[in-house]
């Protein structure tokens, strides 16, 4: 009982604080502002794109490419929200659905069976053949008269567990429509996705290209300032707070997201600590943390390829070796395919994924000579003790 009193007593103080946040929701990935700063350009060719729909035309596919946190999700619902507003009465239906969603779009039925229940169709989480699950959806959107404008959020997530099959039979859904048109948003973080799926569907798709670049150090500044006076009271932050904030997101690509999540860590911190400002200690503190989870993110969002490839390096290296050469990590990788049914890529592909997991700083890859042998790379992991741990841990489970 004597627990539980004390335990009262530390919430019944906790609400009598004066807290730090005004409205934590601005610095979340949700949120959408009024104002999207420094993407004027990109705001206005999406517009311009996706325009026709407002008459009910047809758009044509556009594909949005760009890192982590360089404005494609925000850009784009803001768009597609202004273009609801202004074409409401129109036969126009907006669909949103992030396919890195587990159990909502990680299989080619789950997405279907998602998109048919957006359209007002019922469908099984399971049992059905695909097919049955395709016709369910085709006949939900030829109901009536109307142009369905589809945003898929990280499809590159998708395509690398159900296959890019999925993309040519969404671009083929026009040819069987008698009443309805589709349009596809396609969002994603991998700049090489379109060069990787097969040509027929890349011609199916007949797209526009949209690059979103990184923000620089002062965009990024201006965008933290303007969320920190709605997210926080004044004051709040002390001087070299916001400049450090962005000083680290640019550093990471210019991630947006990464600084705001930065901000608002940093914020909870602070508040825990009942301190009434947010100084630059609690941004160092609010970065040791996010580093830790980030990896792994990064290391979940990988093709299936990729993970194996990572996989059989940490095997090696687990083997009490301190570094591997190219050559080892090729033939332990082809043995985790053949365990896990991935067919195995060329080793220069696999050195390519090397060169990828090298440049997200999961690992150090060095090239060194070996004399009239040629040359290799030594590949070192840049992971802590911990969250090598967690990595191993997922990758076993997501390799299964």
């Amino acid at each position: 009982m004597a627990e539980q009193a004390g335990l009262s007593g530390f919430f019944e103080k906790y609400l009598k604080k004066e807290p730090l946040f005004v409205s934590k929701k601005v610095l979340q990935v949700r949120y959408v502002p009024d104002t999207i700063l420094h993407r004027k350009k990109q705001i206005d060719m999406l517009a311009s794109i996706l325009a026709p729909s407002l008459r009910g035309d047809l758009p044509s596919n556009v594909f949005l490419y760009g890192k982590t946190g360089t404005g494609k999700t925000v850009v784009t619902k803001h768009v597609l929200s202004e273009i609801e507003k202004v074409g409401g009465k129109a036969n126009l239906k907006i669909v949103y659905l992030n396919c890195k969603l587990k159990k909502v779009a990680d299989t080619e039925y789950r997405l279907i069976a998602q998109l048919a229940r957006e359209m007002g169709a019922e469908v099984p989480a399971t049992g059905l053949p695909t097919d049955e699950v395709y016709n369910i959806f085709l006949k939900a959107v030829d109901d009536k008269e109307q142009l369905v404008i589809l945003a898929l959020d990280e499809i590159d997530r998708l395509v690398s567990k159900a296959g890019d099959e999925i993309l040519y039979n969404l671009t083929r859904f026009n040819s069987e429509l008698k009443n309805a048109q589709i349009s596809i948003v396609g969002i994603t973080n991998d700049v090489r996705f379109i060069e990787n799926i097969d040509s027929r569907v890349r011609s199916s798709l007949g797209e526009e290209e949209m690059v979103f670049p990184p923000y620089n150090a002062v965009e990024l500044k201006e965008i933290l300032e303007d969320r920190a006076k709605l997210a926080f009271k004044e004051s709040a932050c002390v001087d070299g707070v916001i400049a450090k904030c962005a000083a680290y997101a640019a550093r990471e690509h210019g991630d947006a997201r990464r600084a705001l999540d930065l901000l608002r860590v940093a914020g909870e911190l602070a508040e825990r600590e009942n301190s009434e400002t947010i100084t630059e200690q609690y941004i160092d503190s609010a970065e040791e943390k996010i580093e830790k989870s980030r990896i792994i993110e990064v290391v979940e969002k990988q093709p299936k390829q990729s993970q194996a490839v990572l996989f059989a390096i940490i095997a090696l290296l687990q083997d009490g070796e301190t570094k591997v050469e190219t050559g080892e990590v090729y033939g332990r990788y082809t043995e985790v395919c053949k365990t896990v049914g991935l067919a195995a890529l060329t080793q220069r592909r696999v050195s390519d994924l090397l060169a990828e997991l090298d440049m997200l700083g999961i690992i150090n890859a060095k090239v060194v000579s070996k004399g009239r042998y040629g040359r290799t790379k030594e590949i070192y992991l840049a992971l802590s003790q911990q969250i090598l741990e967690k990595t191993k841990e997922m990758l076993s489970k997501s390799l299964v």
